[in-house]
């Protein structure tokens, strides 16, 4: 009997954890995923060391009208920050602010951006240089094609967007920035540090300045 109750524990214990990572799985895979932002392309929306969750289903597709009522999706719509797989090269995951849909005509002139000939109102728009100084400060105009979208960093004058590199396709887009649930002073150029020494040191400079460098008011605050 006690060899008996000792396997049926056992079992009970194992079942749970499979049970665990199946749902774990399930929600990293189709509901949300974690990120971090290595670069100032979306300041000040986003900082460096921002770690965010992506929502992943909300961009899910569906075949029939009725999952749209039963299920939390919509489609993309102006204004989103997205998660993205880089079009240039899949294996990067970049964040950016949608500015396109499909089918609208996209124009910037000296910043100030024209959606269907119209002025954009953006107040998360930063600029960190005074005057026009770069390429994007002026582009297009140009249409965004079927199944493609326009995106921008919010700090205009420090993001490679698709001002240098084009449009985004729909079955690039992972899901919509979300929450950000913690944000850590990391240097410039961290993201670039791959190496194992480098790896070590980083995790170790997180250990010892976790409560100095974390910026507990950008905590569990959502991205707009």
């Amino acid at each position: 009997m006690e060899e008996e109750y000792k396997k049926s524990v056992v079992r009970d214990y194992f079942e749970s954890i499979v049970i665990a990572v199946i749902l774990a799985l399930f929600v990293i895979t189709f509901v949300f995923q974690s990120f971090k932002i290595p670069t100032g392309s979306m300041e000040d929306t986003l900082l460096i060391g921002d770690h965010i969750i992506a929502n992943k289903m909300i961009f899910a597709p569906t075949r029939f009208s009725f999952e749209r009522k039963i299920l939390p999706v919509r489609d993309i719509k102006r204004g989103d920050v997205i998660v993205f797989r880089y079009p240039v090269d899949p294996n990067w995951n970049f964040v950016k602010r949608v500015i396109g849909l499909p089918g609208d005509k996209i124009e910037i002139k000296d910043r100030v951006v024209y959606v269907n000939d119209k002025p954009l109102s953006e107040p998360y728009v930063v600029h960190k240089f005074p005057y026009l100084t770069t390429m994007g400060d002026n582009y297009g105009p140009v249409v965004v094609p079927k199944g493609c979208y326009f995106v921008l960093g919010d700090n205009r004058d420090n993001s490679r967007d698709s001002r240098y590199w084009g449009f985004v396709p729909r079955s690039l887009i992972r899901g919509r920035a979300f929450i950000i649930y913690w944000s850590y002073e990391a240097e410039r150029g961290t993201y670039l540090e791959t190496g194992f020494k480098n790896r070590v040191r980083n995790f170790f400079s997180i250990l010892f300045h976790f409560f100095t460098k974390t910026r507990w008011r950008r905590s569990f605050t959502l991205v707009r």
